[in-house]
């Protein structure tokens, strides 16, 4: 925080990041164990038989969203000014730092969390103004008998990635929008308002042809719109929140603009929650990974064997270090990602570009390395953690959600090489804004800002290469090498800055093991425990600042 929030907004939201984590190591934690294993329950009709079917929820559920939505009001802090006192609307920066200790606690929650935010944000930005008077006012309210949470209805039973298939169909009756069709993995289906992608009758096939309708569960006279759920999905992770299939049967919509039967702009649209979207799941993975990581070092600090504490035998220490690479990445790549974010809202052309590239890379890996991070703390626990008196089953099941939500790895590693690279050329911008952060980093030593800077530039070109060939099968492996090249500098960065202001510079070890491990080739045959990795692990194990000039000495061992 001393390096990413500007001083006056860290000084007021700190107390606050407080309180929070405060939380989440104890009432929260207990809410979100309870609400895992006690299920939203559907109900088909009403007390009165009535056919309005409705999602009972757990009351440890609904303190959950208490805390969420009212005490802390995370949905509602980047599009109104005021929360928590701060004059203006919170920067992303500091939203997301929300975020990322919410979810050490509790994940499931936060996807409605996140939806509410991206579709009030879709809303002011694409929707019909007239939909955003009666109900949008509702969406930012921290008043819990008034809020309106969000969600988006886009999967239909012919898949999710390609969208172009969707058949769910809008037609134009009576002077108003209606949908008809089913929806097959709608999340948060208690909304208050959906977003729903469909394709009015006479529109274009294909991607051209679909359209955003915003689509309110009550309408303005009290009555229940026509659209209902069938059943939950029983979900391997995300337990707490409902999931279930839908089936639109004359639902009155609100478009996205002028629709009908010609080219619509509904995807595109819709592209800019995804892409929002896509930053959360980066976050949410990242706070994840945290609470994993700091579940393995307590284990293994608390346990005793063969005559010591676990964490001092050699090879738990390098298994350690393997779970807090990649949650130490996550933090910096995020936090990155935020700012560049908060920029671009600002007018500045220049951090848009760099997050078209840094988006998709963030959600690409941090997600992968989740479920990594998450078996090896399970690992660690031994078998404690595979009971589910513990928290290790639930992290592990919700970390693979994080895979699929927002585009599988494949989907994600496709539009960076695809799109974000062979079409906008972001990975130029993206060299360069990090050679530049090299180049500035006074305190990073000579050698290993050279070896930064190489790396740097072969990610880059290994990266066009596949995009210009338009190799799909390499575009994980030229997703990987840019996502390290990343976040080794940003690590870099980071510990030489904090260094030079006389606190710890940790991070520049960090940033070589990235180097070390995933930037260099290494003979699986040989020898491969380097001098410089057992000492960094001792430093960064011991949880004691390293100073600068300690930090700089240790970076020359071989």
């Amino acid at each position: 925080m001393q390096l990413y929030l500007p001083e006056d907004l860290r000084q007021h939201m700190e107390p606050l990041y407080r309180q929070l984590g405060e939380v989440a190591g104890t009432k929260l934690d207990e809410l979100a164990r309870m609400s895992d294993k006690r299920t939203p329950i559907l109900h088909h009709r009403d007390p009165r038989g009535r056919d309005e079917e409705w999602v009972e929820y757990h009351p440890a559920y609904r303190e959950m969203e208490k805390i969420a939505y009212e005490d802390f009001g995370i949905h509602c802090m980047s599009h109104r000014p005021g929360v928590h006192g701060w004059p203006e609307k919170v920067p992303a920066m500091a939203k997301y730092i929300f975020t990322y200790l919410f979810t050490q606690s509790e994940f499931g929650l936060m996807c409605p969390i996140s939806m509410t935010d991206t579709s009030y944000g879709l809303l002011a930005k694409h929707g019909p103004k007239e939909f955003l008077e009666t109900y949008g006012q509702k969406m930012l309210s921290q008043d819990m008998d008034e809020l309106l949470t969000g969600a988006q209805f886009m999967t239909e039973k012919v898949g999710g990635s390609e969208v172009a298939n969707l058949t769910v169909t809008a037609r134009h009756e009576d002077g108003q929008w209606r949908l008809y069709g089913d929806k097959w993995f709608c999340s948060n289906i208690g909304a208050g308002v959906t977003l729903v992608l469909a394709r009015p009758e006479g529109a274009p096939e294909g991607n051209s042809g679909l359209a955003i309708f915003a689509v309110p569960r009550t309408l303005e006279d009290g009555s229940r719109n026509k659209y209902r759920t069938v059943r939950l999905k029983d979900k391997m992770g995300t337990k707490s929140m409902p999931s279930g299939e839908t089936i639109f049967e004359g639902a009155v919509g609100y478009p996205f603009g002028d629709v009908g039967a010609k080219p619509n702009r509904g995807l595109r649209q819709m592209m800019d929650q995804v892409v929002m979207s896509r930053l959360s799941h980066g976050v949410r993975a990242a706070g994840m990974m945290r609470r994993c990581l700091n579940e393995a070092l307590v284990a293994a600090n608390g346990r005793e064997v063969f005559g010591g504490a676990v964490i001092e035998k050699p090879l738990m220490r390098r298994q350690l270090l393997k779970l807090m690479v990649p949650t130490e990445q996550s933090l910096s790549m995020f936090m990155n990602v935020a700012v560049k974010l908060h920029q671009s809202n600002q007018g500045d052309e220049e951090a848009a570009k760099l997050n078209r590239i840094l988006t998709p890379l963030l959600k690409f890996r941090t997600c992968r390395d989740n479920v990594e991070v998450a078996g090896g703390a399970l690992e660690v626990k031994g078998g404690v953690g595979f009971i589910e008196d513990w928290v290790n089953p639930r992290l592990v099941r919700d970390a693979y959600t994080g895979l699929l939500w927002e585009g599988t790895s494949n989907i994600n590693a496709l539009d960076i090489t695809g799109r974000a690279i062979a079409k906008s050329r972001a990975h130029d911008n993206l060299a360069d804004d990090l050679k530049n952060r090299v180049a500035e980093a006074d305190r990073l030593p000579g050698q290993f800002a050279g070896e930064l800077t190489g790396l740097i530039q072969r990610s880059h070109d290994f990266a066009e290469e596949i995009a210009d060939s338009n190799n799909e099968t390499l575009s994980r492996q030229a997703s990987n090498a840019l996502y390290h090249a990343t976040t080794a500098t940003y690590l870099a960065e980071e510990g030489a800055r904090l260094g030079a202001m006389g606190r710890d510079a940790r991070r520049l070890l960090l940033s070589r093991l990235v180097v070390d491990s995933k930037l260099k080739p290494k003979d699986p045959l040989g020898h491969t425990e380097t001098a410089f990795e057992v000492e960094a692990g001792n430093r960064l194990l011991d949880n004691q600042p390293v100073p600068i000039s300690e930090a700089t000495d240790l970076l020359r061992l071989s």
